[in-house]
C-alpha cells in the first residue's frame, strides 16, 4: 500500500503542477478528493505495514497532504472557495 500511495502522491503533485497554470485552476476541484483518497490509502499503509517498512506510506501521506494544501490555497487564491 505504500508504494501505491506514493504513486498516487507523484500523479496527485504532476497534475497540481497543471492545476497551477491560469484559467486551469479549476482541475483543483477535482484534485482535492483525488489527494484524499491518495492520503487515505497512505493511512492504511502505515496502519498495516511494520515500522520499519512505512517510509512509502509516510512519503505518499507528506506528498498528498502538501497536494491538497496547495489545491485547497489556489482554490482560495482565485475565489473558487468562498
Amino acid at each position: 500500500m505504500g508504494l501505491i500511495s506514493l504513486l498516487w502522491g507523484i500523479l496527485a503533485l504532476a497534475w497540481m503542477i497543471i492545476a497551477l497554470v491560469p484559467l486551469l485552476g479549476a482541475f483543483n476541484w477535482l484534485l482535492v478528493p483525488f489527494a484524499a483518497i491518495g492520503a487515505i490509502i497512505a493511512a492504511i499503509g502505515i496502519a498495516v505495514t511494520r515500522p520499519e517498512n512505512r517510509g512509502r506510506a509516510k512519503a505518499g501521506l507528506l506528498i498528498n497532504i502538501v497536494v491538497i494544501f496547495v489545491a485547497i490555497w489556489r482554490l482560495g487564491l482565485g475565489g473558487g472557495v468562498i
